[in-house]
């Protein structure tokens, strides 16, 4: 780890977190999650983060138009057009966070906002000389490509995007973070397509069943070993599906057999205490089919729990 992210970089305990609004729901097959981020302020998420010592700046909303008055497009990438808007201008308002000296957090939202949120961390250090790298805690990959998808949502997209895979519209800058230093946390359903191109990438991914056999603590410990190897740290994206269904009812694409209450927080935890994290976002919240707002109360004690909130 570079000596910047040693000493925490912008993630200090003493930097002010930068909210980034992103209201976005087309990369999903299901409507709801753009209120996530409504969700989440309801759930006291600006207290919280006050609470671990830090100050709350508003940095900006994106919202995308809804898909009534949006083109579909490519089926197999449907609302590309104004996605990739999206993830500009969230890219944009990511960077200005950094520049500022402010720990960016972007709330969302469907994961196509990552490619927007990462990106714009990436541009931010790489203007620096600097790398970063990315943990993707996720029941999902999200490494298809149109080619490959089995539903043309784009959410199910954006770790390929980053990695300079996808639609030629949304890779027209090249890869944003490299395979060595990614790590996905938690997958448990992984299509055919994706399973190639982790292969021919060599991206690292810690499955349900590995975690189960050898223990989150030691695979977590070596994801941050690797995505700050060489690193001015790392982006942080926390999919709520990545929790088991029973405890984060609110998300879009629930997959059974996920990440408990503390495994979820031991997560974040680690990540907090390794001083790297650059950035993160949370998304894929959905309030529609959350039961009394217990997801997003969930959502907002991981991010304190990332931003530093220890049990002692």
């Amino acid at each position: 780890m570079t000596p910047e992210a040693k000493s925490g970089g912008n993630s200090g305990p003493n930097a002010d977190v930068a909210l980034v609004t992103v209201s976005v729901d087309l990369g999903a097959g299901r409507r709801g999650v753009d209120m996530g981020p409504s969700a989440l302020r309801i759930a006291g998420l600006n207290n919280r983060i006050r609470q671990t010592g830090r100050e709350v700046v508003e940095m900006g909303a994106v919202t995308a138009t809804g898909p009534e008055v949006s083109e579909v497009g490519d089926p197999q990438a449907r609302y590309l057009q104004e996605i990739r808007r999206v993830a500009e201008q969230t890219r944009e308002l990511v960077r200005a966070a950094l520049a500022a000296g402010r720990l960016p957090l972007v709330l969302g939202g469907d994961h196509s906002l990552s490619m927007g949120s990462a990106a714009g961390t990436a541009d931010h250090y790489r203007g620096r000389g600097q790398e970063i790298g990315l943990i993707w805690v996720d029941a999902h990959t999200d490494m298809n490509r149109p080619s490959t998808s089995p539903s043309g949502n784009v959410h199910g997209m954006p770790l390929a995007v980053l990695l300079g895979r996808g639609h030629s519209a949304l890779i027209e800058r090249g890869p944003q973070v490299k395979p060595g230093q990614v790590c996905v946390l938690a997958a448990r359903e992984i299509d055919p397509g994706e399973r190639r191109l982790i292969r021919e990438l060599g991206v690292r991914v810690f499955t349900m069943s590995e975690i189960d056999d050898r223990g989150l603590s030691t695979c977590m410990d070596e994801a941050l070993e690797r995505v700050t190897a060489g690193t001015a740290g790392f982006h942080l994206s926390l999919d709520l599906d990545a929790l088991d269904p029973r405890l984060a009812p609110g998300v879009g694409t629930p997959v059974r057999g996920g990440l408990t209450y503390r495994e979820g927080h031991l997560v974040c935890e680690k990540a907090a205490r390794s001083g790297g994290i650059v950035s993160l976002d949370m998304v894929e919240l959905n309030p529609v089919l959350d039961s009394g707002n217990v997801t997003a109360d969930l959502g907002v004690g991981l991010i304190a729990s990332a931003l530093g909130k220890r049990i002692l």
